[in-house]
């Protein structure tokens, strides 16, 4: 189960100040947007850094609103999109420019809000800068888990030799710090608690739009009807994740890496209404929920000021309104990407670089209406069965380092582009 240097995040937690300088990555998507809502809201942050894909005009805006000393754009050919910039603000673009500023030595936290294998650099030049890390991005942990967290656990453990344990940054949460609504549920939950009174770790699930329907009808879905979340509003990728619960089995390969949780120690639980965010169960039987309203602003704020609580522009939960919260078992056959997931954990870090990599493919396949709801999970299955050992003869037994990781998501998004699925 968790150990102490994961799990006992900030007894003392009131002795700490909040990060204070930010670089946001991905600040024009669904997560980024509310990572500025949040910030803008609260004038003790200053905002260095805003980076994003192609979307120049929103940071554009955003640059105006917040005044950063650098954007930073991936795609240099639509920086005309910016439009006017403060005084000041320089403009930069590609890879490199994001790795440089996601290890700016001025900087007290990162905060990724980007999707894919991109921001893993970027998380590792912070954290070998020694600067915070918020992250809502699944491949940094899923496919990077094994290089990421040992940096995390290293500060942690030099900051408790330093300051003593009961420091936020004497655990590796108080350095890689989950915005992901479930998982900053269990890592509330943990707070305060010792590592060998934990006995499960419980990730909620809305279920999705169509958790009561039969295979025949899931045959028949359509990207539009996956992307009516009953009780979220993400963006299309998490959305179509959810509606497979590929997402809580990402989740569930996040919480191991986070918690130093074995996968038979986390379970999954379907709840509709996504009151509760996640649980944890300790030895005595005592279960410890974190409930809130389904709005993304209260774990990116409680990332950001850990382990301070301030005023939120979530709303609080109305139990009497709410009236009831209803669970279930998950029905990994009609569901089966929960139960891919689970064996891409256990087979190892290549498995579960392959599951991630194959599921960007698949769901953009999907939207684009060249695969079959049925379809995304398949080819999940496929390409963990053809990669999961380092490649299809399994000749890379060491477990992958960065460019591994790169070059294994550009095979399997060529492999799987077009053409059915096995």
């Amino acid at each position: 189960m968790p150990s102490s240097s994961s799990a006992d995040v900030g007894a003392a937690g009131a002795l700490a100040t909040p990060p204070r300088r930010v670089a946001l990555l991905g600040s024009t998507g669904s997560i980024g947007r509310q990572v500025v809502e949040v910030i803008a809201r609260d004038p003790s942050f200053e905002v260095v850094g805003l980076a994003t894909g192609r979307n120049a005009r929103l940071l554009g805006e955003q640059a105006r609103r917040l005044r950063p000393d650098v954007v930073v754009l991936a795609d240099p050919g639509v920086r005309a999109g910016l439009g006017e910039l403060p005084p000041g603000t320089r403009v930069e673009s590609g890879a490199e420019a994001l790795e440089a500023l996601a290890a700016r030595p001025e900087l007290d936290i990162v905060v990724v809000g980007t999707g894919g294998m991109v921001s893993l650099r970027p998380v590792l030049a912070a954290l070998r800068a020694g600067t915070v890390v918020a992250t809502a991005n699944k491949e940094t942990l899923v496919a990077g888990g094994h290089l990421v967290m040992p940096l995390a656990r290293r500060l942690a453990a030099g900051r408790a030799a330093e300051a003593g344990p009961a420091d936020p940054l004497a655990a590796a949460l108080g350095w890689l710090r989950p915005i992901d609504s479930e998982h900053s549920a269990i890592w509330q939950c943990l707070v305060g608690e010792a590592p060998a009174a934990i006995a499960r770790l419980i990730l909620t699930a809305s279920g999705g739009p169509f958790l009561d329907l039969d295979a025949a009808a899931l045959a028949r879905v359509t990207p539009e009807q996956a992307l009516r979340h009953p009780t979220w509003r993400m963006g299309a990728k998490i959305t179509i994740d959810s509606a497979t619960l590929a997402n809580k089995g990402l989740e569930v390969i996040e919480a191991h890496w986070l918690y130093d949780a074995g996968y038979e120690a986390i379970d999954v639980v379907i709840h509709p209404q996504s009151v509760i965010h996640s649980a944890v169960l300790f030895v005595d039987g005592s279960l410890k929920a974190q409930l809130g309203t389904p709005d993304m602003r209260l774990p990116i704020q409680y990332a950001l000021t850990h382990p301070h609580r301030r005023p939120s522009p979530a709303a609080a939960p109305d139990l009497v309104a709410i009236a009831r919260l209803d669970f279930r078992a998950p029905d990994e056959a009609r569901f089966p990407a929960l139960r891919i997931a689970r064996e891409a954990g256990r087979q190892g870090p290549w498995a579960t670089a392959a599951l991630i990599a194959a599921d960007e493919v698949a769901v953009a396949r999907f939207l684009g209406g060249s695969l079959e709801f049925g379809g995304i999970p398949r080819l999940l299955e496929a390409a963990v069965t053809r990669y999961g050992s380092g490649g299809e003869a399994g000749m890379r037994p060491t477990e992958p380092g960065v460019a591994e990781l790169l070059d294994l998501e550009s095979e399997i998004a060529a492999r799987y582009a077009t053409g059915d699925v096995a």
